[in-house]
């Protein structure tokens, strides 16, 4: 397992969770919500929040179908994660799987008692948790970085 903080990065067309770990990869705590609508501030706001965080590297959830297939979300995630490749350089921007990450969230959420109407501001953060956590725990099984270089 590689040593270092990593940021997970959950991109939502209202709102994107951002989620981060601690240097050794055991806990991964909600960071912060960013707006979502303005493209290019949100891209701003997270390459400050790499140049505060200094991440080994930047984990974006990659939605794909039940079957592993990819849709317009997909395309998308991935036009987005390339211009903040860009942005954040030379700090390396993965994508990686995160089928089920806010259903799994919101389970999560409503276990612990949190409303839907409370909670959908951080359902963001914790979706971003959970692809963190899955990435953390693929790395850990493998020995190989999880998902695939931007």
């Amino acid at each position: 397992m590689r040593r270092g903080r990593r940021l997970a990065v959950d991109v939502g067309d209202a709102r994107i969770g951002v989620a981060s770990c601690d240097p050794d990869g055991v806990l991964a705590t909600p960071v912060e919500t960013v707006p979502g609508k303005d493209v290019p501030a949100a891209q701003r706001r997270l390459a400050q929040l790499v140049q505060e965080y200094e991440p080994l590297e930047v984990l974006i959830g990659l939605p794909r179908s039940l079957s592993g297939g990819e849709g317009p979300a997909a395309a998308k995630v991935r036009s987005f994660a390339e211009r903040l490749a860009a942005l954040v350089g030379p700090v390396p921007v993965r994508l990686v799987d995160e089928r089920m990450s806010t259903v799994t969230a919101a389970q999560s959420m409503r276990a612990s008692g949190v409303s839907a109407k409370k909670g959908r501001s951080r359902i963001d953060q914790a979706a971003a948790v959970v692809i963190l956590q899955s990435a953390l725990e693929a790395e850990r099984g493998s020995g190989q970085p999880p998902g695939h270089s931007v």
